[in-house]
């Protein structure tokens, strides 16, 4: 925050309003900040809430018509603001829309949580328009135009306020990880479009909340990749999808304990029990918001934004870069 926060503070607009939330912190953190910038409103919560329900609970008390959702590891320039309203402001349909995500260590290549726009492959993985799996591009400006994609980054994202209250927020279980995948998806199928525009960019740190490559943030993956497959996929990909995924990730355990990795082989077949004792409670999910929020008689905009073929069998293959998967 002492990094990050004067960015934001100098670099957003006077009639944007800036609130920091202190999910149970125990460093004194909330002391500085109080001390430092006694004009930012703080909405303070005794206990770490984890990311989903930290945000549900703080944006209950939040009056916009518009949610910046933005992490603490996020540094921001002038002219960051305009370009992401701009686009809430001409396009009805649009429900969310997100910068582009450069790296704070590296500022001439993309970031890992975002790039310049997010989508997934029809096994559930994700991947950006710049980053791969673990293959990151370099900017070149190759992806600076405006285009629909499947998910915004929770890293840094602008949602309409009454579109993310009505369709629940983030799914309070997720905790953390794959949670605004799920909720752009849930976006999609109520007939609302997600988008990125490069115009506006930011620095990522990344990592900032959860430490990368530990068995917590690879548990939270697995599992609630699974759950969000469960809830929003089609009927019968579904089925298909969580099929193939069983013995993909049992494969993926199998690597972990032959390679000496004994305690991250152990976590993904705890993330697929937790989802498969889930599952009741997503059943009923899936079917209440179906009934509620979807829109058949809406265009279908995950057309094009959902690819077709596996990027992990095509990352074998040495196709790396987003611009020779889609």
């Amino acid at each position: 925050m002492r990094r990050f926060l004067p960015s934001v503070v100098e670099n957003t607009p006077a009639h944007v309003g800036v609130v920091v939330v202190d999910n149970g912190s125990t460093d004194g953190s909330l002391a500085w900040l109080k001390g430092t910038y006694p004009q930012i409103e703080t909405i303070e919560f005794t206990e770490n809430h984890g990311f989903t329900v930290g945000y549900n609970l703080a944006l209950e008390r939040v009056e916009a018509d518009y949610f910046l959702l933005m992490n603490s590891d996020v540094e921001v320039g002038s002219g960051w603001v305009e370009p992401l309203v701009a686009v809430l402001d001409r396009q009805a349909d649009v429900a969310a829309v997100s910068p582009k995500l450069l790296s704070c260590n590296d500022k001439r290549c993309f970031e890992y949580a975002g790039a310049s726009g997010g989508f997934i492959d029809w096994l559930g993985y994700p991947f950006c328009r710049g980053r791969v799996l673990s293959s990151i591009e370099q900017d070149c400006g190759q992806y600076d135009t405006e285009r629909d994609v499947f998910w915004t980054s929770g890293a840094c994202m602008l949602v309409r306020s009454e579109v993310f209250r009505r369709l629940g927020g983030f799914d309070s279980k997720f905790f953390a990880h794959m949670e605004e995948i799920d909720l752009c998806w849930r976006m999609h199928l109520a007939g609302y479009r997600t988008v990125v525009e490069p115009h506006s960019a930011v620095y990522h740190l990344g990592g900032g909340t959860l430490p990368n490559n530990t068995s917590h943030k690879l548990y939270l993956n697995y599992r609630n990749n699974l759950a969000m497959l469960y809830k929003n996929a089609p009927g019968r990909l579904r089925h298909i999808t969580l099929f193939v995924r069983m013995f993909l990730d049992a494969g993926s355990a199998l690597i972990y304990f032959l390679t000496g990795h004994f305690d991250f082989g152990r976590t993904v077949f705890r993330a697929h029990i937790d989802y498969s004792r889930w599952k009741p409670e997503l059943r009923a999910q899936r079917a209440e918001f179906r009934a509620r929020h979807c829109r058949p008689d809406k265009p279908d905009t995950l057309k094009g934004n959902i690819y077709r073929g596996s990027i992990v069998l095509r990352y074998i293959l040495g196709f790396r870069h987003f611009g020779k998967m889609m």
